[in-house]
């Protein structure tokens, strides 16, 4: 079935879009940061309406504020259980009221949907929402804030129970609305920089000590990507307490009515322990194959394909495994698929085996179901003495985000997971879920950053001794009491931070002091380190720390009510209600609503529905002329990058949201949209194409480009880490082969001239992509060193000659 081709509609009917402008401030404390996003609707049709937006937020987010003004008139919206909170909205809109109506997703608690109902003629409304979450903490030290830019259509699996969600969608230059966004940040340090991968008007200092500072999106920002903000603070890595005054409304002895205190933790490991690399482990790979992944990375000109780069990442990763380890390969669309029937031992041959079906590997198996191969992964057995490590590389676009992780909680106990959210839009909350439950490390790859060095990054920390045992206790003085309400530590690394929120019940004085100690084992030996706090609360905090402490409860316990599904109603949900609604954050089960009574005057007239659209993502690499005419507008110089729209807002079309339990678009929905709808953005590229075309969606493979001259030298290495001397080394070395040969020391193994060649070239012409070839570096060291080969000074010095480099045997490794 074909789809009309109109380009560049704001809706079906080219129905006016009530959205006007999206502003966007950040308030950033230390490590935390509060989000108020103001969204300026106006009525221009002669009949009154209902706009309706759905849109993601950060996965840990604890939205904490939702009013209206319209006129003079301000309303503040009331959380309530969700079933109640729409029979409100819909009583309000049956009278002819004004009402609005913000709920959050029960598949996945980074989507909300937001409906504003019976804006009469001519009226304008702002709508306010505010919400808190805590900064990622990167490699660099950086802070990372990602506004995201799309929400990106969510592929339900077949049987799921979400309803179906169709995005309405135009290109990026079309999107009627503006954006603005600016920061304030302020520190107990000094602000070092501030970095984004979107153009910044320049940092403002707010004082000499440079703890405060603003700054702001310069003009003629573009549609195209998420909104990312790179924080740094100097001695970042500093362990901090903050204590924070209950509302003085609230009743002593509640969460929102005693003090909150937020402990950042920062163990410090001894570095002759994690310079150290284990020589074991189970490493199973899990490769997203689904249409979406034929996506082009970013606007660089190298338009490099999310697939691509995972093929080479997977190359990295299969040459820096060690020695001795185990491992397999998965990856999955609609179905899955194995290179091994399980894991196996880690030899020449093995890694020979799977570098080749990676090779072979395209973005063809259909849509997104990864909660199949996870359930087959956790039914292998473990191997004795190889701790299990999970990579899941995804775009993280399911339906079934809380099912996924739940699965990863309940096998918490036999592996560590480490995810990586490939492209703008992918889902935070499957992305940072997978590795909080998995006990590992979330990474995100966006814009231009390059997938190998955080990837290889993850592996570094997989790799490193495993921190077992850990335990936190407090000591507080006499009449002082803490509940902890952040799930137990399970897993600590090198350079990470571990937020700990805990209610504070008792009376003390304000001098007096509290510490908090994490014990743990490293590699066999007991450690500890020790954080000390003042229990007088901080000014100005607002209640920041209450409300991220009351989402952290409410996430525990849903999943607590998750993994309890099925049985007779346990109490779990009342208690998620009855703090989401003491505190104003929102849950699963609850949503904000307000209504206008006004003068009690009804709107007259029928309302009509509206739903905002959201700029187009569409990136697939090389989608035949006639089937992209066909399937879905297109304007690629306005879709290679993603689509931004101010917390991502996207449109959506659903019959009466607040009546009908937020769903996603499955593969089933996306292949029967009508003419008659507005053109969707259900379909991106490749998986559309499978749908009309029947087939395997085969027909996009990545073209044959020349391999980057590091991976052609890394594609190379053997699998116990040494190089042979043969014309394609020489040729990945920019010489010839009698050039290599030639000038090989005589009394050298040719393999020892060969792998000392490979590790100058490395340290002379790729110092920094180091971070991507270290391991396997050290893995030709220690290849090296069981040699006992002579002469390695002057094969260093040979090789020196013969590359033009002026590398020390010492900086080597050797």
């Amino acid at each position: 079935m074909m789809v009309n081709c109109c380009c560049g509609l704001l809706t079906a009917k080219k129905e006016p879009v009530p959205l006007k402008s999206v502003e966007v401030e950040l308030e950033v404390r230390d490590h935390v940061v509060t989000v108020v996003s103001t969204l300026t609707y106006e009525n221009k049709e002669d009949k009154p309406i209902e706009a309706v937006f759905v849109f993601p937020l950060p996965g840990d987010a604890a939205v904490c504020h939702f009013s209206a003004t319209i006129g003079q008139t301000q309303i503040v919206a009331e959380v309530k259980e969700k079933q109640e909170a729409r029979e409100d909205y819909d009583d309000a809109l049956s009278s002819g009221q004004q009402a609005f109506l913000l709920e959050e997703s029960e598949q996945s608690p980074d989507i909300f949907s937001l409906s504003v109902g019976s804006l009469p003629p001519g009226e304008s409304a702002s709508i306010r929402l505010e919400y808190v979450t805590e900064l990622a903490v990167q490699a660099d030290d950086g802070l990372r804030f990602c506004l995201p830019a799309v929400l990106n259509p969510r592929y339900q699996p077949q049987g799921g129970d979400g309803a179906s969600v169709q995005v309405t969608s135009v290109p990026a230059s079309l999107v009627p609305y503006s954006l603005s966004f600016s920061a304030r940040v302020s520190s107990p340090r000094p602000v070092s920089k501030v970095e984004s991968n979107c153009s910044l008007d320049p940092l403002q200092y707010l004082n000499t000590e440079q703890t405060q500072a603003t700054v702001k999106l310069a003009s003629g920002h573009k549609f195209d990507r998420d909104i990312e903000v790179l924080i740094y603070y100097k001695d970042a890595h500093q362990p901090t307490a903050v204590v924070e005054a209950g509302q003085a409304s609230a009743k002593p002895g509640s969460l929102m009515g005693d003090p909150a205190v937020m402990l950042s933790l920062y163990p410090e490991f001894p570095e002759a322990v994690m310079s150290s690399v284990a020589s074991c482990g189970e490493f199973v790979l899990l490769l997203d194959r689904s249409g979406s992944m034929d996506s082009f990375m970013n606007n660089s000109e190298s338009r490099q394909t999310r697939i691509s780069s995972a093929r080479d990442t997977l190359l990295l990763l299969l040459k820096s495994l060690p020695m001795g380890c185990y491992f397999n390969i998965y990856s999955f669309g609609s179905n899955y698929e194995h290179i091994f029937p399980e894991s196996v031992e880690y030899s020449q041959m093995t890694m020979e085996t799977a570098l080749k079906k990676v090779e072979q590997m395209g973005a063809n198996l259909g849509g997104t179901e990864i909660l199949k191969p996870l359930k087959h992964i956790y039914s292998q057995s473990c191997i004795p003495g190889q701790p299990r490590q999970l990579f899941v590389f995804t775009d993280g676009e399911v339906g079934n985000t809380k099912q996924v992780i739940n699965l990863v909680k309940k096998n918490s106990g036999s592996h560590r997971c480490f995810s990586f959210g490939i492209g703008e839009g992918a889902s935070s909350a499957l992305v940072n879920g997978l590795a909080k439950e998995g006990g590992g490390h979330a990474q995100f790859i966006t814009g231009t950053d390059r997938m190998q060095p955080k990837v290889m990054q993850s592996l570094r920390f997989a790799l490193q001794p495993a921190v077992e045992d850990v335990s936190v206790t407090w000591d507080l003085p006499k009449g002082v009491s803490a509940t902890v309400l952040s799930p137990p530590i399970t897993a600590l690394f090198q350079g990470q931070r571990s937020l700990v929120y805990a209610q504070l019940t008792g009376q003390s004085s304000e001098a007096a002091e509290g510490s908090v100690t994490v014990k743990y084992s490293l590699a066999g030996h007991p450690s500890q380190s020790r954080l000390h706090f003042g229990l007088r609360p901080a000014e100005d905090t607002g209640l920041t720390v209450h409300r991220l402490a009351a989402r952290t409860l409410i996430r525990s316990l849903e999943m607590e009510k998750s993994e309890r599904s099925g049985q007779p109603d346990d109490g779990v949900k009342k208690k998620v209600v009855e703090v989401s609604v003491q505190s104003g954050v929102s849950s699963a089960f609850t949503a904000f609503v307000a209504v206008n009574k006004g003068d009690g005057k009804a709107i007259q007239g029928p309302l009509v529905r509206r739903d905002v659209p959201i700029p187009r993502l569409m990136m697939s690499c090389s989608m035949p002329r006639m089937m992209a005419c066909c399937a879905m507008p297109m304007d690629l110089s306005n879709q290679m990058g993603s689509p931004a729209a101010f917390d991502g807002f996207a449109a959506c079309q659903k019959s009466k949201p607040h009546r009908k339990k937020m769903g996603r678009l499955s593969k089933q929905d996306a292949m029967h949209v009508q003419p008659s709808q507005p053109q969707s953005m259900a379909m991106r590229s490749s998986n559309a194409l499978v749908g009309f075309m029947g087939g395997s969606g085969n027909m996009c493979l990545p073209k044959q480009t020349p391999r980057d001259p590091l991976l052609q030298l890394v594609s190379l290495q053997k699998a116990s880490g040494c190089w042979v001397l043969d014309p394609d080394l020489a040729a990945a070395l920019g010489k010839t082969r009698e050039e290599v040969e030639n000038t090989k020391p005589a009394s050298v193994n040719q393999e020892v001239w060969a792998t000392i060649l490979a590790l100058i070239w490395l340290h002379g012409f790729k110092k920094d992509a180091q971070e991507e070839w270290e391991l396997l570096a050290m893995k030709a060291v220690s290849w090296l060193r069981a040699q006992n080969a002579a002469c390695v000074a002057e094969c260093v010095e040979a090789g020196n000659t013969v590359l033009g480099c002026h590398m020390q045997k010492d900086a080597l490794g050797l």
